[in-house]
Formats: structure tokens, sequence, C-alpha cells
């Protein structure tokens, strides 16, 4: 039977909140690129989030980074989540006053900086030494939301008191005393947020893994051995250091209790019994949950709205970043109708594809509050730490407001279908009235 206890409802937001009267991060330089300025240190170099991505990928292991980038069977949901975004062409306005910008979001009562978050991104910490907390830190330094990863390798306690506004995200099984027991601890350790992904029952194929030579549990043998000798900055950086200094990584988050170690054949059995997982299961978790509910994993407008009825607070409009079912709709495509689905009374965002200023922008035309990006802020952690990642986060930040700037706008607010064409739909052009056309021009 599911406990007849609840969770400890979180505290109130602390003073040190952003709120509306808090002012946010100065406006980024949009003229520095154009003046060929760069930052010091591992990313001067990289302009762009994608450019973190090649970066990344002379630092990681094969098997590392091809769990990082890979998706399920043939990648086709993977690469129209980045085609939905490139089929809409944007309309700016010319001749606005845009000297006053600022591209603030609130969320769930709470003023952040930008419009975009750092997404869940699971057993981060194989990329990079202390990658939970160093993701975690640089988007509370930079006043945006951070999702934990329930399938992380460092324990949820120690990445909130680095840094207490960070979201937390569970994958859970159709256990009612499980699910129970990690609301209590998820409550106990101070999470306002907790982010409930719901799409994935059964474990996507993702065979590309296995092709990089990665496995969940990690399987020693002599190819990831030499893997490992091959990246010599990630093996003493991030792999020996984190054995010498915290031991073998454990999933940390998927029950109240430590999980599996990452080379145990327990790891099956820990991710197992999610196929239970239903309607009935959320209901009692928003009886317990006494804070901001959150479901990712919603491509279907039916299922915003049956998430509506059960009294959540966000939807996370997401297919995985294209990791579970190969083909799934992209996010950015039933967006609009999710929006008009969820009403007033959800906060929706999104979460797959985006990589520039203007995929953040299109989404929030399109009806998204925020946006979540995942897969450039592990590379970006790889890279350089904490420093990696606030550094991605500031070339997003200065494109969002370039971005904004050139479509004649001054906030994320203003935003709507109007600054949209499809390109795959004809040219709206206005016919010319038939008396201009036969009226002679100039003199004859």
């Amino acid at each position: 039977m599911w406990a007849a206890h609840t969770a400890p409802r979180p505290p109130p937001l602390q003073a040190a909140a952003v709120t509306d009267a808090t002012p946010l991060l100065s406006t980024p330089d949009a003229w520095a690129a154009f003046q060929g300025t760069r930052r010091s240190g591992r990313t001067r170099q990289l302009l762009s989030l994608d450019d973190f991505e090649a970066a990344a990928r002379c630092v990681l292991p094969r098997p590392i980074f091809g769990y990082v980038c890979g998706a399920a069977e043939d990648n086709r949901a993977l690469a129209d989540n980045r085609q939905a975004f490139d089929e809409l062409a944007l309309v700016p306005r010319v001749l606005c006053n845009v000297a006053q910008r600022q591209q603030g979001v609130t969320l769930f009562g709470q003023r952040y900086a930008s419009p975009f978050g750092i997404a869940p991104m699971g057993i981060a910490a194989l990329s990079a030494y202390g990658a939970d907390v160093a993701l975690a830190r640089a988007a509370a330094q930079a006043r945006i939301p951070a999702v934990l990863s329930g399938s992380s390798l460092t324990p949820l306690e120690e990445v909130m008191q680095a840094a207490p506004d960070t979201w937390f995200q569970a994958y859970l099984p159709g256990t009612p005393e499980r699910i129970s027991a990690l609301l209590q601890r998820v409550a106990a350790a101070r999470v306002r947020t907790l982010v409930v992904t719901v799409d994935i029952p059964v474990a996507g194929n993702r065979e590309n893994n296995l092709r990089a030579g990665f496995s969940t549990p990690l399987r020693p043998s002599l190819r990831l051995v030499w893997d490992g000798l091959a990246r010599p900055r990630w093996l003493c950086g991030t792999m020996l250091r984190t054995l010498i200094k915290r031991g073998m990584p454990h999933f940390e988050n998927s029950f109240a209790e430590r999980g599996a170690p990452i080379l145990s054949s327990r790891v099956q059995r820990d991710f197992s019994e999610r196929d239970h997982f239903d309607w009935s299961h959320l209901a009692r978790i928003r009886r317990q949950w006494q804070g901001t509910l959150v479901v990712k994993g919603i491509l279907s407008p039916a299922d915003a709205a049956q998430a509506r009825r059960h009294g959540v607070d966000g939807l996370i409009v997401s297919n995985h970043g294209g990791r579970q079912l190969d083909g799934a709709v992209a996010p950015l495509r039933v967006l609009p109708a999710i929006a008009e689905a969820a009403g007033s009374a959800m906060t929706v965002m999104l979460d797959g594809g985006v990589r520039r200023g203007t995929d953040v922008l299109k989404a929030l035309a399109l009806g998204a509050q925020a946006v979540f990006v995942g897969r450039p802020f592990n590379y970006a952690a790889a890279v350089d730490g904490q420093a990696g990642v606030a550094a991605a986060i500031e070339l997003l930040r200065a494109e969002v407001d370039r971005n904004l700037a050139m479509l004649g706008l001054t906030g994320c607010d203003q935003l709507g279908p109007q600054h949209l064409l499809d390109r795959r739909l004809p040219w709206p052009l206005v016919p010319t009235p038939a008396a201009h056309r036969s009226q002679p021009q100039g003199d004859a």
C-alpha cells in the first residue's frame, strides 16, 4: 500500500532568490564577436554550443562520448529535433527602439535571468569530475534553472547544498513504497521543484551506445581500457580523480537508498519496474508532493490535458533528446497544440534540439515559457568543468540578447507566431490589385 504519510512541504524561497525586483545580469556585449573579442582559458576558441561538441570529442573516451551524443536506433528523432527548428524562419521588425532589452522569465513564481536552463543528464559525472555540482553551480551563478538527473552519480543532498535552487528529476517505478520513500528524501533535501520523467517505461534501443563500446552497467574490457588510455586528460582528471577522492561511482538518486555502482549487474534491476508507472501513481504523487510538480516527456495534447486535470504545475515537452522512441515527433512540432491544451493552468517548457539563441526564441514564439538544453552543457563540463559550463551559458545568453534586438523586441514576452514563417509553406505574398497592375508607370 502507498504510505499514508506525506512528504514535508519544501521551505519557502529564500530571501536571496531572484524576484521581479532583483536586477538581472547585465546585458551581454552584442558587439563582442563583431570586434573579435574572445574569452580566455580552454574555451577561448569556442564560439557556439556546437563547438563544445567537437572539443569534447577530443577529451572524452569514445564510449563516454558515444553515450552522450548517441540516440536510439537510426537517430531519426534526434535529427528531427533539429529539422523542426530549421523549418522555421524568423520575421524581424525594424526601426524599433530596443536599447532596454532584458531576457528574464518567471517560472513558478521565481524570476530567472534567461529563458533557458540545463536539462537533466544522467551519469554526467563520467564526463567531468564533479560534473553534477559544476552544472548546478554554473546555473545558479547565471541565475538559470538546472535539473539534477535521477540517474546522476552525485548524492542529491550534495548538489542541493552547492546550489539550493536546483530542480530534481526522478525516474519512478510503479512501486508505491519506493516512490513515497524517494519523495521523503527529496523533500528533506529541500528540493522545491520535482520533475517526473514519464517517457521511459522501458529502455530505448540505444544500439549506438553498444557500437561505441558503452553499456549500463559498464563492463571492463581491453577495449574500454584502451579507450581510457587514449584520453589521458580524462583518465587522470576525471576517472582516477573520482576513484581516489570519491570511490567507485554509484547511482545515488534513483531511490531513497543508494543505488548500484556503475560496474554492477544490479544496475539493470534498479532500472526495472518502470513499465508499471501510470496516471494513478502520478495522482498519488500530486497528493503527497507539496512543492512544484513538473512532468517531462509529454508529446501529446491529450496527455497535456490529462496532466492539467491531475493538478500538475508544469510540463516539459520532450522526446528525451531522441534517446527513447526513434521516430517520435519533435517537441517543437507539437508545442503549440500542447500549449493550447495546457492553457494558463500550467507552465509549458520545451527540451530537445536547442542549439542557438534563435532556437530559444522560436520555441518561445510557439508557446514555451522556457527551454532546456542538455548535451552542449555536458560537453562544456567535459571541456572545462564549471568554467566551461559558464562559458556556454554566456554564449547562449548573448545570442538570445542579440536576436531579440534584431527581431525588434525588448523582452521574451513579446514573442509570438507573428515572428515566424514556415519555410515549407508558400510565401504569404500580398497580391497586387488589378488596377495597380494595369496603371502606366511614369511618363509615357
